[in-house]
């Protein structure tokens, strides 16, 4: 596996302060993977992801992006394989229009009109926004304007993609809709993914599961050993149990004894018709 990330013993505290709101984290993201990065607010989620980026500089330890040590000689150089989408997609709107906004970043690379142009479409395309090109993006939907969010980045073809609660001022239609072109986008670009989320479907779906706690890296592990734990430790982190590892719970104090610590939905299934052929 082809290592694209990697922290090795990272903090960062505000020039105001001695408190980290990063505190010796390390770890190593690999090519492709989805990474969901979870914890209460102000465990250093946010501020993890623009250090990665390079929008801030950490206080120590090192950051590397394809083998690339994060320097401020290097920083624009790394950016290049860096797309990053924020929680308020209007704080990202510069152009007039969606057309407008989505080549805002090309001009700045100094593209050519024709490579824009193309680019442009294809990007709407993607998202499904071509017949809003000509629009204002102040008069989109919430879901039409992170769609238009995503294909500014989505024009500049990069290797990373990081979300930073990307969705979760969508309503739950709009949600979906905008995960399942992420989803389609990771598997046709092979995008590496780092989502800052509490949405469930953003961490049931990913490869791994990192949860920061007051800055520290409490746990490196999956979606199914995260949520084999106990309610009040998933609480503890600011999330909630899926509904399938609710009913489990449900069941077990309802009298049954159930040895398996995390169902899938598809195995809730099995195992309830299981247990009522047995009945």
């Amino acid at each position: 596996m082809e290592k694209i990330i990697s922290l090795q013993n990272v903090s960062y505290h505000y020039q105001d302060s001695q408190d980290l709101v990063i505190n010796d984290v390390s770890f190593d993201v690999y090519k492709n993977q989805w990474i969901a990065l979870v914890g209460r607010n102000g465990s250093g989620k946010s501020t993890l992801a623009r250090l990665i980026d390079g929008l801030q500089e950490a206080t120590s330890g090192q950051i590397f992006v394809k083998d690339t040590l994060l320097t401020p000689k290097s920083v624009w150089d790394i950016r290049r394989y860096i797309g990053m989408v924020f929680q308020n997609p209007d704080n990202q709107f510069v152009g007039a229009t969606v057309e407008d906004d989505v080549a805002f970043g090309l001009e700045n690379r100094g593209m050519s009109r024709n490579e824009m142009i193309t680019r442009v479409k294809e990007a709407l395309d993607q998202m499904n926004m071509t017949a809003f090109a000509t629009h204002e993006p102040a008069h989109l939907s919430g879901g039409q304007k992170q769609r238009v969010a995503l294909a500014g980045i989505i024009a500049l073809t990069p290797e990373i993609l990081i979300l930073d609660e990307a969705t979760s001022m969508l309503d739950p239609a709009g949600r979906s809709e905008v995960l399942k072109e992420i989803m389609r986008l990771k598997k046709e670009q092979s995008l590496t993914i780092l989502s800052i989320t509490h949405d469930l479907k953003e961490i049931v779906q990913a490869d791994r599961v990192l949860v920061l706690k007051q800055g520290k890296l409490l746990l490196d592990t999956t979606p199914c050993q995260l949520f084999a734990h106990d309610s009040a430790f998933i609480e503890d982190l600011g999330l909630q149990l899926p509904f399938v590892q609710q009913l489990r719970q449900a069941l077990i104090a309802g009298g049954l004894n159930i040895e398996e610590r995390y169902f899938t939905k598809e195995r809730m299934i099995q195992w309830l018709s299981q247990l009522n052929s047995i009945k």
